[in-house]
């Protein structure tokens, strides 16, 4: 790393305490005077106007007075000791599609976990939802995190109650690889209660996060993580989430983005199911299980398998001859002409359809007439009762 390298980094390394996500403003500040000078003009003894066109006198002491406070070596040494990085636009490992947000793209992202998070990130898909979910919510989380990870998907999500911890869950469940985006320090486990959850992510997949060691989340900061989800993904998958709540925003986040946005559907009675099925009635599309969520995001061939019902012994027959077994009452015996003639087929043609049918089980002669066996009866819609 070069000197001047060095430099940028430890400057955004500062930002991150200076800026909060998604700040815009602060996206084109630095932008224009690149971190360095962003960072010089903060801590400068001297401003004017000029230092941060467009800021008020009031936002610019806010920022000058982080910037004063501010200790990014600090920050980078204890970031290593856990083991972690700071990874800035730029590097090997960034996630370029990041830069899709625009003035809106993170600053940096503290990263703890093993894994490269760019690779990672290529083959993701993004499973959220709502906090206080059913437990049907809870089981289809589940096993969509398991199902992707199978098909070696990465899965994203913020380690929240609810959704996102079930769909953590069926990912580690599998042997998959997850990655979590707090909205705080990736060295803060929040939720207190998802602290063993956080735990399992960091030695088998990735923390990720926007803010420096240490620092604590706010409701705006849960808001803004979720544009780094929707932007850091192929796709955003909502299981559960009613019409105004935070899955929702990152899937319309998603739809800026053109990204792809997938909806799991749930009873129409469940209030935690209007958001989604608002969402289905726009922008997304409707899945249920992995193999759909894969289709969509996937590449080209990468197709759900068909699907249909359960495999009966009537498929096997052509529509002749099914006809002709329709055409036999549930109970009782009949004979060939009466077929012949509810069927419009010949009598030859129907003794040559009831002896294949014999053949294969379906029906028995008794004498003159035929009648159906029990096998027949299976999946049948037989009318009921003769004619």
């Amino acid at each position: 790393m070069t000197a001047i390298e060095d430099r940028e980094r430890i400057a955004r390394a500062a930002l991150t305490r200076v800026i909060e996500p998604g700040d815009e403003s602060g996206g084109r500040w630095l932008s224009r005077f690149g971190a360095v000078g962003l960072m010089d003009r903060l801590t400068a003894v001297e401003v004017d106007e000029a230092t941060l066109p467009g800021a008020s006198q009031r936002r610019l002491a806010s920022y000058r007075a982080r910037a004063a406070a501010a200790d990014p070596q600090r920050d980078l040494e204890g970031i290593a000791v856990a083991g972690g990085r700071f990874v800035c636009p730029g590097d090997g490992e960034w996630p370029t599609q990041l830069d899709d947000l625009g003035g809106a793209r993170p600053i940096g992202l503290w990263v703890r976990g093993g894994a490269h998070l760019r690779t990672w990130a290529v083959r993701s898909v993004a499973v959220v939802g709502a906090r206080a979910c059913t437990p049907y919510g809870a089981h289809v989380a589940g096993l969509l995190g398991s199902g992707l990870a199978e098909r070696g998907w990465v899965v994203v999500s913020g380690a929240a109650f609810g959704i996102d911890g079930a769909a953590h869950r069926g990912v580690l469940s599998a042997g998959g690889a997850t990655v979590a985006v707090l909205a705080c320090g990736v060295d803060v486990a929040y939720p207190p209660g998802h602290a063993e959850l956080i735990r399992r992510i960091g030695e088998q997949g990735l923390i990720v996060g926007e803010l420096p060691p240490g620092n604590h989340p706010t409701r705006s900061r849960f808001i803004l993580r979720n544009r780094v989800i929707a932007a850091l993904t192929r796709g955003t998958v909502v299981v559960e989430a009613e019409y105004r709540s935070g899955a929702l925003a990152t899937a319309r986040r998603a739809v800026e983005l053109g990204r792809h946005v997938m909806g799991v559907p749930g009873p129409v009675t469940s209030g935690l199911s209007a958001g989604v099925h608002e969402l289905l009635r726009g922008e997304g599309a409707l899945v249920t299980d992995a193999d759909e969520v894969v289709e969509l995001v996937g590449g080209i061939g990468e197709l759900a398998p068909e699907r249909r019902g359960v495999d009966r012994p009537r498929d096997v027959l052509d529509p002749v001859s099914a006809c002709v077994l329709e055409a036999f009452p549930a109970r009782g015996e009949v004979d060939a002409a009466r077929l012949a003639r509810d069927t419009g087929t010949l009598t030859d043609e129907t003794l040559g359809r009831l002896y294949e049918l014999h053949a294969l089980g379906f029906v028995e002669r008794h004498g003159g007439s035929w009648r159906l066996t029990r096998r027949a009866h299976e999946g049948s819609n037989a009318r009921r009762g003769g004619s």
